[in-house]
């Protein structure tokens, strides 16, 4: 029993000290608080997904009025959510067959105009912001196309961590 409860305790205290560690990153005023704005960067820093209206529904959970969220709020909304393995990342296979889909040439590869317009698509298009983030990891420098096997690579290895 006692054994359980250790395992048990050293899982959290993991699982805070990757919030934590990811909190911090973007805490600039070192003041245990971050912009709004940053909680979807966080959130995907820890490996986890939501939709956008999941985003906005954490946001509504623990935002302060002014805008900021403090992290004693953000640390137990985040332990759940990661203790409940919520929001992980689509399969890598199921990620291939999409991108498949819209190579209809089989290519093995997208320009960025062709994913930037199915990315606007659909019931939640993809911002601005969230595209040009997204076109800086995808493109192939030297090319300037997205191989869609390497960036879904690139994305589960990331998930993972």
């Amino acid at each position: 029993m006692a054994d359980d409860r250790e395992r048990a305790e050293i899982l959290v205290t993991g699982v805070h000290k990757r919030i934590n560690d990811a909190f911090q990153v973007f805490d600039h005023d070192l003041n245990k608080t971050v912009d709004v704005r940053e909680i979807g960067a966080i959130v995907r820093s820890l490996g986890c997904f939501p939709t956008e209206a999941e985003l906005l529904d954490i946001i509504d959970e623990v935002e302060e009025p002014n805008g900021f969220i403090c992290f004693e709020r953000f640390l137990p909304t985040m332990s759940k959510i990661l203790m409940e393995n919520k929001y992980r990342p689509i399969p890598e296979d199921t990620l291939l067959k999409a991108f498949e889909v819209l190579d209809q040439q089989k290519k093995g590869h997208l320009e960025p105009n062709e994913l930037t317009e199915y990315m606007r698509q659909g019931d939640e298009p993809f911002t601005q912001l969230e595209m040009e983030e997204m076109l800086s990891s995808a493109v192939e420098p030297d090319s300037n196309l997205i191989y869609y096997k390497d960036f879904v690579n690139m994305m589960v290895l990331d998930g993972e961590r």
